[in-house]
């Protein structure tokens, strides 16, 4: 009996990886099921990523076991799978906090650990960075230093791992890839890799065959990654072999909850559940508005089946984008490409140049990282593709890798497109409406993450007119332009002033940033003296720049008060939250508008 109460209670003794590396191993497995257990635990009540972090329990407890982290340098790609590690490495009594307004990030964070050796969010970037940290180990004569990247069988086909393995396979550095291959991302893996990871898996692969070694890469695997002593033995081995290599492992994702092995694109964030039992949690029943990402997915399908031309496109988020709607119905017009955003967006621009109606759905924060190919191979040639950018804007918890904030200040730069923010769900389906049937310029739809305000939003098809603003409030003195679902929360405020304030205020849905309604823009400056921008994007570069260089322009001399986020990184916490940082929330719209009633 007692030494299953000592057993039972390993990881309250682990601070940090120096407590882990005194263990027996064979106390190890024993670690691996609390180490399980207090992240179900946890996730249960506080939510998160939970099916990654499950699936590399045993692989993180032998990184940290074999190699002596931090000196070592073990670098996570995404992230999402490292609740392991920041638990073993001194963060366990405030994870908690994960992902909640000044608590630990949801990925790992260079300011937040010494063991965080490299921040981290967006995928594929984990072999590039080793591998520089490993040069320049070497370029410091540090002949012993090891330095581990791991990355998933999804984030591995992304173009930017390819480019960091064709690299490192011609230095002689002490490089270790680890290959987490669990056959899925968030969604399931797709591509020609993909297939080959399951040949090898089932039939194994010669050597000649083998697509690490041809890129000089001492390869090992497949490896069952859930058994801790063949997995602390490779790494062993692996330590002492000189130059690049490469271990393949096969996990589970979800490894340890049934429910989350049975149901892996669900339990990759599923939300709160029931730590016991690992059922979700009851949903209610009351009706709810759709998510803004259901009405593009519905809507889609929807026009997709009266234009026999409509393609849609994913980087790997079917579900998280609702295009897996447009994929049941349309499986030979609807394609996940992968963690590939260059290539989603040129491969749009192909399909779009042969008379092809291309809606490409990319997360705004992950467009980020196709920036040239949207120039090049896109805007430059007037080339019509249609991206629907879901996640804009402030998106939470995920932090500040994860906000849509820039996307209105990086595309407003570049010619020759059209940028659209719709204010609520129906504005969403009408103008998806009124992009297909034919636009000259490529257009940028940018959407929220959550849940809309319409609960009757599938209403007929309205045509837009392209670059025409709306007036939904009249007032005599003050304008508040916004952009955007940030509407609602201008409205709430100006709701929260007395009477004779609101008669004052003027509000106009700008919904295009461009082209710009110029002559809606002339009447509102020539007629207040005072205008109030107010977006939820950075103000460098955004909506509320825009209307102050039209109107010094112009040569108006009105007071433009801009609202939005300013030049920082926006960290994590609830929407709300957010917003009231960053003076955008109903009541610090309320303090701002009153300083000018």
């Amino acid at each position: 009996m007692y030494l299953y109460h000592v057993l039972v209670n390993i990881l309250n003794n682990i601070k940090s990886p120096e407590d882990l590396r005194t263990l027996p191993q064979e106390n190890l497995p024993q670690l691996a099921q609390e180490l399980r257990e207090f992240i179900i635990n946890i996730v249960a009540t506080k939510e998160g990523h939970l099916g990654a972090s499950l699936g590399v329990v045993e692989l993180t407890i032998a990184l940290h076991y074999v190699f002596n982290t931090p000196e070592d340098i073990l670098v996570w790609d995404v992230g999402h799978q490292a609740y392991g590690h920041k638990i073993l490495t001194g963060r366990k009594e405030i994870f908690h906090t994960n992902r909640q307004l000044n608590g630990i990030s949801g990925f790992p964070k260079r300011d937040e650990s010494e063991y965080d050796t490299f921040g981290v969010g967006h995928s594929s970037t984990a072999i590039s960075a080793a591998l520089g940290m490993a040069i320049a180990s070497k370029l410091r004569g540090e002949t012993n230093k090891q330095h581990i990247a791991v990355v998933g069988d999804a984030s591995i086909a992304s173009g930017m791992a390819f480019e960091a393995l064709n690299h490192a396979g011609v230095t002689d550095t002490n490089l270790l890839v680890i290959l987490n291959d669990n056959a899925i991302g968030i969604d399931p893996s797709v591509g020609a890799l993909k297939e080959y990871f399951t040949k090898v898996k089932l039939n194994g692969a010669k050597e000649a065959d083998n697509i690490f070694e041809a890129l000089n890469f001492n390869y090992s695997g497949p490896v069952d990654g859930h058994n801790l002593d063949l997995v602390i033995s490779e790494l062993e081995r692996l330590k002492n072999i000189p130059g690049p290599k490469l271990l393949h492992l096969i996990t589970k994702k979800g490894k340890g909850l049934r429910q989350a092995e049975e149901n892996q694109v669900v339990y990759h964030a599923p939300g709160k559940f029931d730590a016991l039992t690992g059922d979700l949690a009851p949903r209610s029943n009351e009706v709810l508005p759709p998510k803004f990402q259901d009405v593009f997915g519905k809507t889609l399908v929807e026009i997709a089946t009266t234009n026999n031309k409509i393609v849609g496109i994913t980087p790997a988020m079917p579900t998280g984008s609702s295009l897996k709607f447009m994929m049941d119905a349309f499986p030979d017009r609807a394609f996940d490409v992968g963690i590939a955003e260059q290539h989603a967006v040129t491969f749009a621009a192909g399909l779009a140049t042969q008379g092809f109606t291309v809606f490409c759905n990319i997360y705004s924060t992950f467009l980020q990282r196709a920036y040239d190919q949207v120039i090049h191979d896109v805007c430059l040639q007037k080339i019509p593709v249609i991206f629907c950018l879901d996640r804009a804007g402030i998106v939470g918890e995920d932090g500040a890798t994860h906000h849509g904030i820039f996307d209105l200040a990086y595309l407003n730069c570049i010619p020759n497109l059209i940028i659209f923010a719709p204010r609520d769900e129906v504005e969403l389906r009408n103008i998806m409406f009124t992009a297909q049937q034919g636009l000259p310029l490529p257009i940028f739809i940018r959407y929220p993450r959550g849940r809309g305000k319409i609960i009757d939003w599938k209403q007929p098809f309205k045509a837009i007119e392209i670059g025409k603003a709306n007036v939904l409030k009249e007032g005599l003195d003050i304008a508040v332009i916004t952009i955007g679902t940030i509407v609602n929360e201008a409205l709430q405020a100006i709701e929260m002033l007395n009477p004779s304030d609101k008669e004052k205020i003027s509000v106009v849905d700008i919904r295009f940033l461009k082209p710009l309604d110029e002559e809606l823009l002339h009447n509102i400056l020539q007629n207040h003296h005072t205008i109030i921008t107010i977006e939820d994007g950075t103000t460098t570069g955004g909506l509320g720049s825009t209307i102050a260089t039209f109107a010094a322009s112009m040569g108006y001399s009105n007071k433009i008060e801009i609202s939005g986020i300013q030049d920082t990184f926006l960290e994590h916490g609830t929407t709300s939250e957010l917003r009231d940082i960053a003076g955008i929330s109903p009541e610090k719209i309320k303090l701002t508008l009153q300083q000018y009633v």
